[in-house]
């Protein structure tokens, strides 16, 4: 009654099923309450086996407000295999507008692997790691750079140990028809939802689709298209759903983002004006921005320079930091 995840899917049953993941936790306005997650099970018969999720940081609304189109959208007859939706997989996150739950502070991409008798967060992840995830080929994890951050549109992809299913994994963010890819080695203990995926035996694809927890033309059609074609090209449905296929697409441009050092971070309260925009090619030594102190104004700005060179990934939007915070981060052009 008090503890673990709770549902009443039955995964092996044709048709559209609209339910909850229910996570008994008291707070105190209701003893007896639960979290509730709403997920959305789309099958027809046998054949390929999809989890598409958004949500998993609150404040990320490309992948909430696709998938929730989708969810309305997505006739069963016009599929094959099963295709499970999670909108907002953080629930308690996204209706609060936050990156992380308020219920317990849990972030839910660094929450994996879990445990079924922690907090709702981690009961979660124990959740989406050991059941959701293993009844799945491919799982797809739909991110922003949220409230603080604007993001290159870039998909991703963990490494794999296993050559064949690398080499899928890769194909697959391919088909996204993302501008950008990069390739994570976050190690077999990955706390992400794409070290989850792996370690459940699914190959995980996910992506960066904007930034500044908002929702423009071009996040959302660059979302919608890359589900579409994520769906296609497994075979899941035999045309887009969301989106007409428009212009050709350029071939996705693989990045890499793997040392401290491509980062740029505060060491102390400030106010950061940038010198370069997402997307440009910058060189180590390079002026990235100004650091301004503002309770102490007879000093002069502090000039930051870029220890690496690479392509502008992110930078932080919010003008005010705190010593901790990520200010910048270049990624290194690879072949692959």
């Amino acid at each position: 009654m008090h503890t673990g995840l709770v549902h009443t899917l039955d995964f092996d049953r044709d048709g559209k099923t609209l339910a909850h993941l229910s996570i008994p936790f008291s707070i105190d306005r209701s003893p007896y309450f639960q979290v509730k997650v709403p997920i959305c099970l789309i099958r027809n018969g046998e054949g390929p086996s999809l989890l598409l999720m958004a949500g998993n940081h609150g404040d990320e609304y490309e992948g909430e407000l696709s998938l929730a189109k989708l969810v309305r959208r997505l006739d069963p007859k016009r599929i094959r295999g099963r295709v499970t939706i999670l909108p907002m997989a953080n629930a308690p996150a996204v209706m609060a507008a936050k990156r992380c739950s308020p219920l317990d502070g849990g972030n839910l991409n660094r929450a994996f692997p879990g445990d079924p008798s922690g907090a709702p967060t981690s009961r979660l992840a124990y959740f989406l790691e050991t059941e959701l995830f293993a009844r799945h080929d491919v799982v797809f994890d739909i991110h922003s750079g949220g409230t603080s951050m604007e993001h290159l549109p870039t998909a991703l992809v963990e490494r794999n140990p296993e050559p064949e299913r690398h080499r899928r994994g890769v194909e697959l963010m391919r088909t996204l028809g993302m501008p950008y890819g990069f390739i994570a080695d976050n190690g077999a203990a990955s706390p992400t939802s794409m070290g989850a995926a792996r370690r459940a035996g699914a190959i995980g694809v996910s992506g960066e689709f904007g930034g500044g927890s908002t929702a423009t033309v071009d996040s959302m059609a660059l979302t919608a298209r890359a589900l579409d074609r994520l769906m296609v090209a497994l075979g899941v449905v035999d045309a887009p759903v969301l989106a007409p296929e428009a212009e050709p697409i350029a071939p996705t441009r693989l990045l890499s983002l793997s040392r401290h050092s491509q980062g740029i971070y505060a060491t102390r309260r400030g106010w950061f004006e940038p010198a370069v925009r997402l997307g440009d090619s910058v060189s180590a030594g390079q002026l990235a921005g100004w650091y301004h102190d503002l309770e102490r104004l007879e000093l002069d700005e502090e000039a930051l320079h870029f220890a690496e060179s690479g392509i502008v990934l992110s930078r932080r939007l919010h003008t005010m930091c705190e010593a901790g915070d990520c200010l910048m981060q270049v990624a290194e052009p690879v072949e692959g």
